[in-house]
């Protein structure tokens, strides 16, 4: 690591310190002017969601880099390096490079007084290095809600909208009412929108938002469906069908996902790609931390879910996945986060819980969850997450497995201790 990307990486969490999260547009508007309107030199396809909106824009992307586009991505959080968050193909931003464009956005914002949040910075750093790069299109993810998220400042080719479920109300409002109109607000004025599998109440709402603004808007089994088809599975899109698609993610919701990628991928006009390049996108498609098998012993599983919504698609997957396994779960959430549901829902499946500490202030007092999953099972506290996965596999046998979630911050903190030699296995593996 260079001591510029050191300095620059400290610089940015200075700022997560000092301004917190503020949703406003105007001063990542503002920043973008300074920096040329970068924004507006290439293409975009815009992704929001409660849950998965990461892993639809990464088989964006897949698909995208397979059908030959120069495509960037830009996604939140990231599990073990900043650098994670920008990419161009399969390049991650270069840390000398990351360092050099901190500074030329710094030169852009702050000598004229406009003073970023640590999410805005980095977003119209990407939307800027991404312009530089020359990309066809870029994939973006938003960070939170939608209407007020510092990536709502482009006008996409394409929006959508994954899922739509309780989870950051302090932000985004007490209802799924409220949380659709939120997560609508990416809805831009004649351009379409994808719809995922969301609930009635949210789906009306986006409708509304999507008629008011003349925003052609298609939904997942009304307009676009995935299906079973001779051990692999059949997209049925709007003007096309392919078949023979294979996911190189786990976990059954995974497929409604792909089915708004490809929907999302089929409306960029002036877009061609074969079938051969989505089935080799999907087909190719890493997601990490997300239902994310690790060879053992003993056998690893780490999933990022962190509200309700996505634990309850977690333990339906593991009902299978872990059968005839002891599983050992490691535990850690924000205290911001409705997580009750969640230890009621992982609790009867694991024969023991170590809890844990991450994410400094905003992160739940592990004490706290120790007391919540007592009733199911023996319960240990480690405060120190590293510690507390070490700990959970040098004393698990070999028909064990260790079970990670609560956050994407925990299965951060541990993804750097994985042995090398402890390998991410694929769908068709865990199939034997």
């Amino acid at each position: 690591m260079s001591e510029a990307f050191r300095q620059a990486v400290e610089w940015l969490y200075s700022l997560e310190a000092a301004r917190g999260m503020d949703f406003k547009l105007e001063r990542v508007t503002l920043a973008l002017e300074y920096l040329g309107r970068p924004q507006e030199r290439f293409g975009a396809v815009h992704i929001g969601g409660t849950n998965g909106k990461g892993s639809v824009a990464a088989m964006i992307h897949a698909v995208l880099g397979a059908a030959g586009c120069r495509v960037g991505l830009y996604t939140s959080p990231h599990l073990v390096r900043v650098t994670e968050r920008i990419r161009v193909g399969e390049r991650e931003i270069d840390p000398d490079e990351m360092a050099e464009w901190v500074a030329k956005v710094r030169r852009a914002t702050c000598a004229r007084g406009v003073h970023l949040t640590f999410f805005e910075f980095l977003t119209a750093l990407a939307l800027d290095y991404f312009a530089a790069q020359r990309v066809d299109l870029a994939v973006l993810e938003v960070g939170l809600g939608g209407r007020l998220d510092a990536t709502n400042v482009i006008v996409p080719e394409v929006a959508a909208i994954t899922t739509v479920g309780m989870d950051h109300e302090e932000f985004l409002g007490e209802t799924l009412e409220q949380i659709a109109a939120e997560k609508a607000g990416i809805v831009k004025r004649g351009r379409p929108c994808v719809l995922g599998r969301v609930p009635h109440p949210a789906r009306s709402v986006v409708r509304a938002a999507a008629a008011e603004r003349g925003s052609p808007m298609y939904e997942l089994d009304a307009h676009f469906s995935i299906e079973p088809c001779a051990g692999a599975m059949r997209y049925r899109g709007m003007r096309r069908s392919i078949d023979g698609i294979r996911l190189g993610l786990l976990g059954a919701h995974q497929w409604d996902n792909a089915a708004v990628a490809l929907a999302a991928v089929e409306l960029v006009p002036g877009l061609s790609v074969s079938d051969e390049a989505v089935r080799r996108g999907l087909a190719g498609v890493r997601w990490p931390g997300r239902l994310e098998v690790v060879s053992g012993p003993p056998l690893v599983v780490l999933d990022g879910a962190h509200n309700p919504d996505g634990i309850e698609a977690l333990v339906r997957e593991t009902r299978a996945l872990l059968d005839g396994y002891r599983t050992r779960l490691l535990f850690a959430v924000m205290r911001d986060k409705r997580w009750a549901p969640m230890v009621s829902r992982l609790g009867p499946l694991v024969e023991e819980v170590v809890v844990t500490s991450i994410g400094g202030a905003r992160g739940e007092d592990p004490r706290k969850l120790a007391e919540a999953f007592a009733r199911y099972a023996p319960v240990r506290v480690v405060p120190d997450a590293a510690e507390a996965f070490q700990w959970l596999c040098a004393t698990s046998a070999s028909a064990d497995a260790v079970l990670v979630t609560g956050s994407l911050f925990l299965v951060g903190a541990v993804y750097p201790l994985l042995a090398t030699e402890i390998r991410c296995l694929q769908p068709d593996e865990r199939a034997d």
